[in-house]
């Protein structure tokens, strides 16, 4: 049999053709638009999403036995509020996760609710991204909109909705929205009070694996796909990414460096670091899971060749970072705010240290360094609850550089692995949906029959020791320049 998974990210949604043993049989990108009304504003129409899903499974699948395809689900960009009213109707563009305009109601949230009322209704405190404070800037701001809210979605769920016409989400994004309790997987009515909501708002939670419905007559028709094709409730972005990585099962940890940048520790037990500095969600495996998130990454390296230098030639701008360890030209990869393990939409990018011999080769490896030290930030979080990570796996767009990985190597002082065939939620959503129609037996074993390493980069021990010096005057910029960030 055939499954597609559908990887609904920020730019673009890339869809993916698996067979039940693993093989990739096609892969799809269709592009979208991001609006940015105000600084610090991020937006899409979910329209523009469920035009570019459909165009995309039909181009998909065009040269492909559509009979053999036997279910459908979704690795999606996570914490994005999107509101219908009771006809159904998309009420207005979808606030998205990295959107950074409810800083008033995350102070509110975190600092008259409480961060420790907050962590124990949800496992989690206010980020500027989450849902739950978006909910509070619409009522404040647009009360006419928020008024009209019949259903409250998440990206992926608004897709799969126009879908099967099932009123669904998972585990591991519902975890996002700062309404779910994540130690006991449910909507916590206690935060629904606090947005002023009712539950009948929220959907249906179910777990990444199991299936939702069917797809629709008229859809399936349109597109050529049984009417028997199962719709799985699918995971959000970083969980999906995980399990394509085979980041299942105790212990085990995935960075990945795409537009935002992520640290993901899976754990069979419920844990919640004392700060919250760290997200504390529920698995697509069934368990949970530790993530630090930073809010730009690979999109960090992208801003400065595309948008400063004025270059797509990603491999020639490495080409000459020969020497390692040694830069003295340091940068903070705030350009959108930064969530782990700062929480300060008001933080921005800073380069450090520039003097008349800096070169633009310095500066590039700045930039990828810098996001490296900002991952070894949340990862340090998880050693401080005595998690000992000795190995990750890696994806995402900036993984398929041996210059970034091996930075990331030493900086981070673990054993990366490099995976056979990296292709981040898009395939991690396919073997939910392969797992949810009866192919494997579980996630995890899935991720064991499908997954494969073929490579690692191991730390160098004396460049390690190079990092460990220039991550500890890296730890020093951000405190030093945290108060004039508000002023800007």
């Amino acid at each position: 049999m055939l499954y597609i998974g559908i990887d609904l990210g920020t730019s673009s949604v890339k869809l993916l053709l698996m067979s039940g043993n693993g093989e990739i049989c096609n892969i799809v990108s269709k592009d979208y638009p991001i609006f940015f009304p105000k600084t610090g504003w991020s937006e899409q129409k979910p329209e523009d999403w469920y035009e570019q899903v459909t165009a995309g499974i039909k181009e998909l699948t065009a040269d492909v036995d559509k009979s053999l395809i036997a279910g459908i689900s979704f690795g999606g960009q996570m914490h994005g509020l999107v509101i219908l009213d009771e006809k159904d109707q998309v009420i207005r563009p979808a606030i998205l996760w990295n959107d950074g305009r409810t800083g008033k109601e995350c102070e509110y949230l975190n600092n008259v609710i409480g961060r420790e009322k907050l962590s124990e209704y949800t496992g989690n405190i206010a980020f500027t991204g989450f849902t739950a404070p978006k909910l509070l800037w619409l009522k404040e701001n647009e009360p006419e909109s928020f008024r009209r809210i019949a259903k409250i979605m998440l990206p992926k769920d608004y897709i799969a909705y126009r879908l099967s016409g099932v009123f669904c989400t998972d585990v591991s994004d519902a975890s996002g929205m700062l309404l779910f309790d994540v130690k006991n997987r449910r909507w916590s009515k206690k935060m629904c009070d606090i947005c002023d909501i009712n539950e009948s708002m929220l959907a249906k939670v179910y777990e990444s694996y199991e299936v939702v419905g069917e797809m629709l007559p008229a859809i399936a028709d349109e597109l050529g796909i049984p009417r028997t094709c199962k719709i799985v409730a699918g995971a959000g972005d970083n969980a999906a990414a995980a399990v394509g990585t085979g980041t299942v099962g105790d212990g085990m940890c995935n960075i990945s460096l795409g537009t935002s940048g992520t640290i993901f520790i899976s754990s069979d037990d419920y844990k919640v670091d004392s700060n919250n500095a760290l997200h504390s969600f529920d698995h697509a495996d069934g368990h949970y899971h530790l993530m630090g998130c930073m809010l730009s990454a690979a999109s960090c390296n992208k801003w400065w060749l595309e948008d400063i230098i004025g270059t797509k030639e990603y491999d020639r701008e490495q080409a000459d970072i020969t020497v390692l360890g040694e830069n003295k030209v340091f940068f903070l990869p705030y350009l959108m705010g930064e969530r782990s393990p700062y929480n300060d939409p008001d933080a921005r990018g800073v380069f450090l240290g520039m003097s008349m011999d800096t070169t633009r080769y310095d500066m590039t490896q700045a930039v990828l360094e810098g996001v490296g030290f900002a991952l070894r930030d949340s990862l340090e979080v998880v050693r401080s609850l005595g998690i000992n990570v000795e190995r990750t796996k890696i994806c995402g767009g900036g993984a398929k550089s041996p210059l970034w990985r091996k930075m990331i190597a030493n900086i981070l002082n673990l054993k990366v692995d490099i995976i056979e065939s990296e292709q981040g939620p898009g395939m991690g959503a396919a073997m939910l949906a392969a797992t949810a129609c009866g192919e494997y037996a579980s996630v995890e074993d899935a991720a064991k029959k499908i997954v494969k390493i073929v490579d690692t980069e191991v730390p160098d021990p004396e460049l390690v020791d190079k990092y460990e010096e220039r991550y500890r005057t890296f730890k020093k910029i951000y405190p030093a320049t945290k108060d004039i960030f508000s002023l800007l």
